[in-house]
């Protein structure tokens, strides 16, 4: 059952930045399910159960990335090869994978970049697609040359200008949009970053999808908690992703969002 969690063994560990990590295990297809790309997972680490993204989807194996920033990405960065934790889903409405001959930018912040990685592996092979991978500094910049090997177009983007484009991702789309134009966008990062995009993208007429990230407590869409003002849509149902239409009728979005007592912060 979707619900029910599956105890999986770690079979690999990156360490892809200083704070960021990524945890492969095996999932079997045939039993378990298929995820698509934007889809997302709720890992247990016996302790506490949080929401995590998917950053590949292989044959039989999943794999997450998870950025240290706080009690339970802590404890998962300190797990091993060989140790288990708990999985559930997979969750939630992810990204159209059905394009073909298609001209696809899709554009990640920090570690919004795993489910744009899951995304861009699978569409590189009947697509044409570019990737801005954005990131303070050139340690934290993620996928690179995993993506470049897909046959990917990456354009590194660094705040500070330590490698590839210096500014923010939306500079840098700025930038590409001078010399040519793309059929379809995917987007995924701080809400500041992807409000930037939303515009850019809008003004160019580009279709888009958006992957975003609320407080989740039971991803089945009966707690509430991940609800968005002003349509009250549930963020583990109705998304993580929408499109550009969605989008605009958020009216939390790169505003403000609520914490587990649904204080807005």
């Amino acid at each position: 059952m979707i619900n029910e969690p599956k105890i999986v063994e770690i079979t690999d560990v990156i360490t892809e930045t200083p704070t960021i990590k990524t945890f492969k295990f095996d999932w079997d297809f045939e039993t378990l399910g298929k995820p698509n790309p934007g889809e997302f997972l709720m890992i247990w680490n016996f302790n506490n159960e949080k929401p995590m993204s998917i950053s590949q989807i292989n044959d039989n194996e999943l794999a997450i990335t998870v950025k240290n920033i706080g009690k339970f990405t802590s404890e998962l960065h300190d797990l091993n090869v060989g140790d288990v934790i708990g999985v559930r889903g997979s969750y939630g409405r992810g990204f159209d994978n059905s394009f073909e001959g298609k001209k696809i930018i899709a554009i990640g912040g920090g570690v919004g970049m795993a489910p744009i990685n899951a995304i861009s592996s699978d569409l590189a092979g009947a697509n044409s697609v570019s990737v801005i991978s954005a990131a303070q500094t050139k340690e934290e910049l993620l996928f690179i040359k995993s993506l470049e090997d897909l046959g990917v177009d990456v354009f590194p983007c660094t705040d500070d200008g330590s490698f590839g484009f210096e500014g923010f991702a939306t500079n840098c789309l700025e930038d590409l949009l001078k010399d040519t134009s793309y059929d379809y966008g995917f987007v995924c990062g701080p809400e500041i970053m992807m409000k930037g995009i939303f515009d850019i993208l809008e003004s160019s007429q580009i279709p888009a999808q958006y992957s975003l990230e609320r407080y989740m407590k039971c991803a089945l869409g009966v707690c509430g908690q991940c609800c968005v003002d002003s349509e009250g849509w549930r963020i583990c149902v109705e998304g993580p992703v929408f499109e550009n239409d969605k989008i605009s009728q958020i009216t939390e979005f790169a505003k403000y969002r609520r914490d587990a007592s649904g204080v807005k912060y």
